[in-house]
């Protein structure tokens, strides 16, 4: 129980800070991160040596967020996430994870956020 009351109290604590300081978000359900992975992937492109390779390792575990998520929900991981990642090559960057049905859809029109200011920690963590 105080595990519990100490998690709540957390999130409220980022609750209120996220919504006082900065209302800004960005799209949920790992389409930030697929729009941040490929961004990574072309910089790898045009990197040279070893430093290509590192870069393509973080565009892989921005990849890996969605990949959880959907593993959390019970869905095939491997499906989703290629089938995310081939929408946002093909232009499609509103795309995210649906766990409600399983399958990649628009979040924009699903009205899937997150707090900019939540993610941002997140990737620079």
């Amino acid at each position: 129980l105080n595990e519990a009351e100490r998690s709540l109290h957390d999130a409220l604590c980022v609750l209120s800070q996220v919504a006082g300081t900065e209302p800004s978000t960005v799209l949920g359900a790992g389409c930030s991160e697929c729009i941040m992975a490929k961004a990574v992937d072309e910089l790898a492109k045009k990197t040279p040596g070893k430093k290509a390779l590192a870069i393509e390792a973080y565009a892989r575990a921005l990849r890996q967020i969605p990949a959880i998520i959907s593993d959390n929900a019970g869905y095939d991981s491997s499906e989703l996430v290629g089938q995310l990642r081939a929408a946002h090559y093909d232009g499609q960057t509103t795309i995210g994870l649906d766990m409600t049905k399983g399958v990649i859809a628009d979040v924009s029109e699903l009205g899937i956020t997150e707090s900019l200011k939540v993610k941002r920690q997140v990737v620079l963590s």
